[in-house]
């Protein structure tokens, strides 16, 4: 049986907030090519989406956000149908990291291998104290890889060398310590810590975080200077839009009105 992977729509006025939940509790939410594919249609689907403003992803239950990839697969796997099992996986995390919004990882129990890689593509990670990260592979006779290169420009170079050379699992803590998930929380308060997040992303413009979540692809591959002269390309392709001026121009009022307020 493999994972199912479910779709929930949330519409708030005119924006639209994808949650993707990945269910296979008895497994550890562990996924095999099937729940690959439909992941990898899933993103493409929501990508094309103009009222898309937000997606969570998400593990059924509370014991795994994806406990990895499907070892019994993997297990059977040959060169030729390994490279096609890796490049499914490398699929689904290009699929999350392409979408044009914010996508939050909710990280409830392990966040293991292929778990840690997707949630790596995520922009965003939130986790209960109850959750558990790690990169095994190394314990089953693979090497880490496709999406494992993001680790350490989350973390830096010699934490990700060490996880993914030693295997070990480690928690929210250190995982929140070492730069991979930005807040930690109890898992009874981490559906509201999501949802406050999913609030502070929709208080911001449309827009401009489309363009800044298109910045975040192009920033990774530049040097710096080539890096900034896109950013100043960004800029102005704001303002090609009423975006800029109308928000703006609201906090200008609103400053002003404040001002005399406190006369």
């Amino acid at each position: 049986m493999s994972a199912v992977v479910e779709l929930a729509e949330t519409w708030r006025g005119e924006d639209l907030v994808a949650e993707i939940t990945v269910a296979r509790p008895a497994k550890l939410n562990v996924i095999g090519h099937a729940a690959m594919t439909k992941l990898r249609a899933l993103c493409e689907h929501l990508a094309g989406r103009p009222e898309l403003r937000c997606v969570i992803l998400r593990g059924g239950g509370d014991k795994a956000f994806i406990g990895g990839a499907d070892i019994a697969e993997m297990a059977k796997l040959d060169p030729a149908s390994a490279r096609r099992f890796i490049t499914a996986l490398h699929e689904v995390c290009a699929g999350f990291r392409a979408l044009p919004v914010p996508v939050i990882a909710r990280i409830e129990g392990y966040a293991l291998g292929a778990g840690l890689e997707i949630a790596a593509a995520c922009d965003l990670r939130i986790a209960a104290t109850s959750a558990r990260f790690g990169m095994p592979e190394v314990k089953v006779g693979i090497p880490s890889v496709i999406e494992a290169a993001l680790l350490a420009r989350l973390v830096g170079d010699g934490r990700a060398r060490e996880m993914m050379l030693l295997g070990e699992v480690f928690g929210a803590e250190e995982a929140m310590r070492c730069g991979l998930v930005s807040r930690v929380v109890a898992p009874e308060a981490l559906d509201a810590a999501v949802a406050q997040m999913v609030t502070a992303v929709l208080a911001c413009g449309r827009e401009a975080l489309r363009l800044q979540k298109a910045l975040f692809q192009r920033w990774e591959n530049l040097p710096l200077d080539a890096a900034i002269t896109v950013g100043i390309d960004a800029f102005a392709q704001a303002f090609e839009g009423p975006e800029p001026r109308a928000r703006l121009g609201a906090f200008v009022a609103r400053r002003q009105e404040a001002r005399k307020q406190g006369d």
